[in-house]
């Protein structure tokens, strides 16, 4: 999901308390703060030593002692405009950083109303190696041309 699908869900259900629904149908305490909105850059060299580049908007969350603490669509609406001062594009895809006994992140798939609640639906990440997923979209013969095709 976008930055700007997210604003939009959000700004669409104002009333409704976001929930963060982990990949396991567990959720992120109801009382989590959004303390972090960042953009994040990756630059990287895979295996096969093509360089690459990723962008992400990651949003950090925070599971206080505050446990009266809710967030609402509206506020948390205001919250993503203010990182427009250091999100270059809306169109980046927003990750979830949780810290439940490691930090994690999370991919938000979907935005869902129900009840009360708008369901932000996380996905799990997987690492990948590139430069096995271009070798197997390549014939036989060009990826064992180079090196550079196969780790």
């Amino acid at each position: 999901m976008t930055l700007q699908d997210l604003q939009n869900a959000l700004e669409a259900n104002p009333g409704r308390f976001p929930r963060f629904v982990l990949p396991d149908g567990n959720y992120i305490p109801a009382h989590a703060h959004v303390t972090e909105v960042g953009h994040v850059v990756r630059n990287f060299i895979d295996c096969g030593g093509l360089t690459g580049k990723e962008e992400k908007i990651l949003l950090q969350t925070h599971v206080g002692n505050d446990t009266n603490h809710r967030l609402r669509s509206d506020r948390f609406a205001k919250i993503l405009r203010l990182g427009s001062r250091v999100i270059p594009s809306a169109d980046l895809d927003v990750h979830v950083e949780y810290d439940c006994c490691v930090v994690a992140q999370y991919s938000i798939a979907e935005a869902r109303p129900d009840g009360e609640h708008l369901n932000l639906i996380l996905r799990r990440g997987r690492t990948q190696c590139r430069a096995r997923e271009r070798r197997e979209s390549e014939t036989a013969a060009g990826c064992c041309a180079t090196l550079a095709a196969c780790c």
